[in-house]
């Protein structure tokens, strides 16, 4: 983790104040420096696995983190991601099957659990990995030791995101990388003063994972929970008068429903959301429950880091409501072709960015149609325009265009415009195989609306006639993946086998 220095002039000037809040039991920058110490000095002392498959430059120690949204997260980390060490950062909510397939393949030094009885702490039983339960420790947590390595550059952690292929591709970064990303978003976002954040997702994943080192970068307080609850997390941001969220959209949205009828969350002053594009309906529920609150969101991905911020509400001008906003400062972006000349403004292609924030590369699952750098910079393959004032709008991955009656669509498209339909709360859009056009696009939605001719007349005034979505479902509520989206394979798969959980609508 980068912010090494940081963190010891946290612990030296606050040591009592909360660096990390997890369901009311806190951890002190005291306490997750010293604690991280005597880790750091556990891990030089481990014997190093001579079955990795890898090659990774400068990396002594390779720990791999299954812990959850643990307390203990944050120490395990921040000793782990010290020069000379790296963290693999794995989310145990995963498949059991695919959790083994990365520690096989990862082969770490030591695999951190919080449940020697659950399936990460066999898994590691059974391929012979060192394993450490945190809370269990087979050292003394309280012991001194050097400082934590500070002025080292070199790999630090390796994550997991998913892409074209059903497998997780493993990603691996450098600290320079983040080093600036924080500099940076220290200034842009305005953490100068270390505001409170909460942020409800897995820390597995890259929101909650950056939203935690930012906050610990900053100085501030961070706040989750230790599994998703949209009624505790609204109790925590009112009774902790949290200052800042962080979270994707459908996470906001349940922290809505939950507070339905409870007086407003006047104590936000920035609210920060991605994963997926702010829809009109949704920002004015925002406003509604975080009425004192600036909203932004930005669009960025685990291996280009981020590449646009906007302010939605709140700022000196709010952005339009369709764009993800302009270009995060060091990053240049433009629209390419297949060939790669840049189409210039308001033509669709691929998305590129030239950028000091970006990944290394992938140990595992690159199947070229992802992440990639070439002259013309790096791209993850989502699509794209630019208007004339530098603002973005992101159309969709181009392995999720659907073909049909010879017209290229993308589901974003068509799910920005349901979405724009009063009553409707979400929705979901695909193809699915048909004689005659090919693909037949087919829309799931929730909320109120359950007219199709509504929402195929509402389609019409946004889209093209082909667009329209020629079958429309309703469902009651959205399975979800454990970093808060919703999970489109299990919606589809509902559709395709008749499952109750959708119900197609008819006139």
């Amino acid at each position: 983790m980068p912010i090494h220095a940081q963190l010891l002039r946290h612990a030296t000037e606050t040591p009592d104040k909360p660096a990390l809040v997890i369901d009311g039991r806190s951890l002190s920058y005291g306490e997750l420096y010293l604690r991280a110490k005597a880790i750091f000095r556990f891990l030089k002392e481990l014997p190093r696995s001579n079955h990795r498959m890898f090659d990774l430059p400068g990396v002594e120690t390779l720990a791999a983190l299954s812990l959850g949204n643990h307390i203990g997260f944050a120490e395990y980390f921040a000793a782990a991601t010290a020069f000379p060490n790296a963290c693999a950062v794995i989310d145990p909510m995963m498949p059991s099957k695919t959790v083994e397939r990365i520690i096989e393949r990862l082969a770490p030094d030591v695999l951190i659990v919080d449940d020697i009885a659950g399936p990460s702490a066999e898994i590691a039983r059974r391929l012979g990995i060192p394993l450490v339960v945190a809370g269990a420790e087979p050292f003394d947590l309280g012991a001194g030791g050097d400082d934590l390595p500070v002025d080292a550059d070199g790999i630090f952690l390796i994550g997991f995101t998913s892409g074209t292929t059903a497998e997780p591709k493993a990603y691996y970064r450098s600290r320079a990388p983040w080093r600036r990303s924080l500099d940076r978003g220290r200034v842009v976002f305005e953490l100068e003063d270390a505001p409170s954040t909460m942020c409800p997702g897995a820390l597995a994943h890259g929101l909650a994972l950056y939203a935690l080192v930012e906050a610990l970068d900053a100085g501030g307080t961070f706040h989750s929970v230790r599994k998703w609850d949209p009624g505790v997390v609204a109790r925590t941001l009112s009774s902790w008068h949290v200052e800042r969220l962080v979270a994707v959209p459908t996470h906001i949205a349940g922290i809505a429903t939950a507070r339905a009828g409870e007086p407003a969350l006047t104590s936000l002053r920035d609210v920060l959301t991605a994963g997926a594009k702010l829809d009109r309906n949704e920002v004015d529920s925002m406003r509604r429950l975080f009425p004192n609150a600036r909203i932004r969101e930005y669009y960025g991905a685990s291996e280009l880091g981020f590449m646009t911020v906007s302010t939605l509400v709140g700022g000196e001008i709010d952005f339009p409501i369709e764009r993800v906003g302009q270009a995060y400062p060091g990053v240049g972006i433009s629209i390419r072709d297949p060939e790669e000349n840049d189409v210039g403004t308001d033509v669709a292609g691929t998305i590129f960015v030239k950028s000091d924030l970006i990944a290394d590369g992938y140990l595992w699952g690159d199947d070229g149609h992802a992440f990639r750098v070439t002259e013309a910079g790096a791209t993850v393959g989502d699509l794209g325009e630019l208007d004339a004032d530098g603002m973005l709008r992101v159309i969709g991955r181009a392995g999720g265009m659907m073909i049909s009656g010879g017209n290229n669509i993308y589901p974003a498209e068509v799910e920005s415009a349901l979405k724009a339909c009063p009553g409707v709360e979400d929705a979901v859009v695909f193809g699915l195989p048909d004689a005659y056009f090919g693909q037949r696009i087919v829309a799931v939605v929730s909320g109120e609306t359950v007219d199709p001719k509504i929402l195929a007349d509402h389609c019409a005034q946004m889209l093209g006639k082909y667009k329209i979505p020629k079958q429309f479902y309703h469902i009651r509520s959205w399975p979800m993946t454990s970093s808060g989206k919703i999970s489109r394979g299990q919606v589809e798969q509902a559709v395709i086998s008749g499952d109750d959980l959708v119900l197609r609508l008819s006139a």
